[in-house]
């Protein structure tokens, strides 16, 4: 007879704490880990694992699936990725809670912050809810291929007290405060994990119109933080603009000082604002010295756009002679392209205004290069479709076209945004050595045809601690910083660890094998919307629970995630029980 439900056998165990890696085995009951070191006792199903490594399951505190898990169960591309814990709600953009006269507007906005098309969201969304609570129910009884728990968006909050005051962005009334603080205490207590809210001049709607929470007040901010504080648990998760950090920075930590609450806020290296990254990493670390509990939330490698004929974008999507034949099959409009009476109508055109911010980065031809396949987000300046066109002695405009209409229109340029205005990964590397930073920003469940970072897990393994020129991050840090360091920050105590009652999320990783693909477009939404898909390869196994979800990449059919209510502790009786049984 079994005496457990899962052993894995000899592999290199990486535990997530940052301790050294040994070969050991690792034994699951009931789907918590029981055992680690020389295993005994059979289990009901065996894995060799020997010459892999053995890993937690990697946690994205930052996902935007709030849509996703009300129609799909797959948290794809995430979980191709060993990611085994997903947060949604981020950004301060969902869909609860919500009236019914309001889904116009949060599918409004979620299309214009999250590049979510509209006919996905309408086609897709159940709208079976109408409060946060009720939100949570129907995701609870779905189940999924990793775990989610989610914060409380405000933009859904203030829009659901104030209806179109709250897109106009009044000013909220002293019974608006009054409401936003119960909604919020009443959120917690069904199982938010926190709050979110976005300040961003990048965040608008397809109206063009900015994030209702942009300006919001700090008496906004404190009475809903004062909601967390009545509740028990609670924090908050920003994104800020980077014209005046100190000021932005010293409202959300007097807000979370003020209310105990732990901060974590996106930093990130802009092209326009190349140096203001580092005086938040100062606020952040001035503030933790104080005893206060924040994160500066990072990605590892260079983020921006991905501009292609089969994205949502290109670098010519606002020229009218584009325009009249973006509805066409990619067959067709690359013919239409490579016609000579095209090709020179659309370079001689001027671009229409840019509704959306983000799309003033279509020109970047500094920063934007071909992408290639495996992706190359570390490439030489002189590679950039603006160094080409000074080496052919021609223009970025007609480099950019002729790539395009290359490859059956198929090739994919990236526009590196953020972390890389130095033409490099130094930035990057400074905020990864930071004792108060923490790895997120996924997105997996947003941006689905023109970002894709859901992978950064597999680029963090193959850059970061393998292929990476110089000095590079050491195994185990890195392994905690995927796992035990933002499952700690966001209160879920119970994973992150491979020991002794902690949750059984656990990754099996051909270490040397691991691989990295170009994103491709897959047309798998509903109503046949497209997305962007990264596959990796060198995942061998991922669980979830103990429960087998993928093997060499390809999905089990086993679906053991499930929405995690609030902050989770490890149970010390229950462990007890386990082990000695």
């Amino acid at each position: 007879m079994a005496t457990y439900d899962l052993v894995i056998r000899d592999g290199l165990v990486v535990d997530g704490a940052g301790g050294e890696p040994h070969v050991a085995d690792v034994a699951v009951r009931d789907g918590r880990i029981v055992a680690v070191g020389t295993v005994s006792g059979k289990g009901t199903e065996e894995v060799d694992a020997a010459g892999l490594l053995v890993t937690p399951g990697f946690v994205d505190i930052h996902t935007h699936y709030d849509g996703q898990v009300t129609w799909e169960n797959r948290l794809v591309p995430s979980s191709l990725h060993g990611v085994t814990t997903v947060v949604m709600g981020n950004c301060g953009v969902g869909f609860a809670p919500c009236r019914a006269d309001d889904r116009g507007a949060l599918v409004a906005l979620m299309e214009g912050v999250e590049d979510i098309p509209e006919v996905v969201m309408n086609a897709g969304l159940p709208w079976n809810w109408e409060t946060f609570p009720e939100y949570l129910d129907r995701v609870s009884a779905r189940s999924f291929d990793a775990d989610v728990a989610a914060f409380l968006p405000h933009s859904s909050l203030r829009v659901y007290v104030m209806g179109h005051r709250g897109i106009d962005r009044d000013p909220a009334t002293a019974e608006d405060l009054e409401a936003m603080k119960r909604l919020t205490t009443e959120a917690m207590q069904a199982g938010a994990l926190g709050f979110a809210t976005s300040r961003s001049v990048f965040h608008r709607s397809t109206t063009g119109k900015p994030i209702p929470t942009k300006d919001s007040a700090e008496s906004e901010l404190r009475a809903i933080g004062e909601g967390m504080r009545a509740a028990g648990h609670g924090m908050l998760e920003a994104l800020i603009d980077y014209d005046d950090v100190d000021a932005e920075f010293g409202l959300l930590r007097r807000v979370c000082e003020d209310n105990g609450l732990p901060l974590t806020f996106t930093v990130t290296q802009l092209l326009d604002k190349p140096v203001e990254w580092q005086r938040a990493l100062e606020l952040i670390d001035e503030a933790c010295a104080d005893g206060i509990a924040i994160k500066g939330q990072v990605i590892g490698r260079p983020t921006g756009l991905l501009l292609g004929l089969d994205c949502s974008f290109n670098p010519f999507s606002l020229n009218p002679g584009y325009q009249a034949i973006a509805h066409l099959p990619l067959v067709e409009r690359v013919e239409a392209m490579r016609r000579p009476d095209v090709r020179s109508r659309i370079l001689g055109e001027v671009p229409a205004g840019a509704k959306l911010k983000l799309l003033e980065y279509l020109h970047a031809f500094e920063r934007m290069f071909v992408l290639g396949d495996p992706p190359d987000y570390v490439q030489p300046l002189e590679r950039s479709i603006a160094g080409m066109a000074r080496e052919a002695g021609t223009g970025p405009l007609e480099v950019a076209y002729d790539l395009l209409t290359a490859n059956a229109g198929k090739t994919i340029l990236f526009v590196a945004v953020g972390n890389y205005a130095d033409g490099n990964l130094d930035a990057v590397g400074a905020m990864l050595k930071g004792e108060n930073t923490v790895l997120g920003l996924g997105d997996g469940g947003a941006h689905y045809g023109v970002i894709s970072d859901a992978g950064y897990p597999t680029f963090m393994l193959t850059y970061w601690a393998r292929d990476k020129d110089g000095e590079r991050i050491a195994l185990p840090s890195l392994i905690r910083g995927l796992t035990s360091v933002p499952a700690q920050f966001v209160g879920l105590n119970d994973r992150g660890l491979l020991s002794p009652g902690y949750k059984a999320d656990i990754n099996l990783i051909d270490f040397e094998k691991l691989h990295l693909h170009a994103p491709q477009p897959v047309f798998d939404l509903p109503s046949g919307g497209r997305r962007l898909i990264q596959p990796a390869d060198g995942y061998v196994a991922t669980f979830v629970s103990g429960v087998k979800t993928y093997q060499h990449g390809q999905f089990s059919g086993a679906l053991p995630g499930r929405l995690v209510r609030g902050p989770q502790q490890v149970d010390e009786t229950a462990v007890a029980r386990l082990v000695e049984a």
